[in-house]
């Protein structure tokens, strides 16, 4: 979901944002335009609390342009990188890193659980000859989410956070690289941003495509060739929207109030189930499935009856199977509380 009051006002400027034009109309390098990315920039630093000495870059290619693009900027073919696999998109990220030539060491591996656990604080040892400790803190797929941010020394920390950033507050010093898609709390699909600690700028191999090589980009701001503009304003909106309803503090209350009510009804019900850790369950993406011995043909109906009430999108991933709420930051408490109404009817009616 988009906050309700940043589509209002996206529509209301869409005919006429300056000049008679909407933003997705005017140049990229005119002055109105210039203005428009500087204040996302700006409210970004400001929300996030981005500390100085890091660059933040407006690219595109989602994440998952990253996947390839974080290894062309830190390492040459050879190096060594350490990573942690706690699921689908560490997996994705892990097979980027190997098609870069790279000696990927995988120094957590959660698949003996299912990729439903995240490893203790402490438990692994980073390589101190790697060029990067790459994690991913909320498996959008399986709803697993660090509690704690992975200890690294002086290995450059690197996170995807397209499914996290903007949830609650975060230490950014603690981090070399951070790096997200838009889709998730920052808008709609098309854009990418990069946050990068200054030190690592200027480390990209010769062969690195100039849209992805982050110290051009920087010196750019982020303009070398045209951005995504529609995407970057709305960031802004969105921004302005989280500043305005209390900041990231308030965003977390409020994210975990509503995570916490759906787990609760989750885990009071014998006919629901939720197969993440208890230490490792994600605020944003909660998977259920039925404990029935019919449990696919109920799930079946489960997800054809909720879309029928009004309740969207919340068919699990294929590989994983079951339900999943996402409950990004838009989503209201009334929201989740509509979707436990109608999980206990359900129940009530086939358990």
């Amino acid at each position: 979901m988009i906050p309700l009051p940043v589509l209002e006002r996206a529509r209301d400027e869409l005919l006429d944002w300056k000049s008679g034009m909407s933003v997705m109309e005017v140049s990229h390098r005119g002055k109105d335009f210039v203005a428009c990315a500087a204040h996302a920039e700006a409210a970004l630093r400001q929300v996030l609390a981005i500390p100085d000495g890091y660059v933040v870059l407006f690219l595109q290619g989602g994440a998952s342009g990253q996947f390839d693009a974080v290894p062309m900027n830190l390492s040459a073919p050879g190096d060594t990188v350490d990573f942690f696999n706690t699921g689908q998109w560490s997996k994705k990220a892990v097979a980027a890193s190997k098609r870069q030539g790279l000696h990927v060491n995988v120094i957590v591996d959660e698949a003996a659980s299912s990729y439903t656990t995240v490893p203790d604080p402490g438990s692994f040892a980073v390589h101190p000859e790697a060029k990067y400790l790459h994690y991913t803190p909320n498996e959008t797929i399986g709803g697993v989410e660090f509690g704690y941010i992975p200890e690294s020394g002086a290995v450059p920390l690197v996170a995807d956070f397209s499914s996290t950033i903007l949830s609650r507050p975060v230490d950014v010093s603690k981090y070399g690289v951070i790096y997200a898609g838009a889709q998730k709390n920052m808008g709609p699909a098309g854009l990418a941003v990069v946050i990068v600690r200054e030190d690592l700028l200027g480390r990209a191999r010769p062969t690195t495509p100039a849209i992805w090589e982050w110290k051009g980009m920087a010196e750019a701001d982020s303009m070398l060739n045209t951005p995504p503009t529609f995407s970057i304003y709305l960031l802004g909106l969105i921004l302005d929207w989280i500043a305005e309803t209390g900041g990231l503090a308030a965003t977390a209350e409020r994210n975990q109030a509503k995570s916490a009510a759906l787990y609760a009804a989750i885990d009071g019900s014998p006919f629901y189930a939720n197969p993440v850790a208890a230490n490792a369950r994600s605020w944003m993406n909660i998977p259920f499935t039925i404990q029935a011995d019919n449990a696919e043909e109920l799930e079946k109906e489960f997800v054809a009856q909720a879309d029928a009430a009004g309740l969207t999108n919340l068919k699990g991933h294929r590989s994983v199977g079951g339900m999943r709420a996402s409950i990004y930051n838009a989503m209201p408490l009334a929201g989740v509380e509509a979707l436990i109404d109608f999980m206990q009817d359900f129940e009530r009616k086939n358990g």
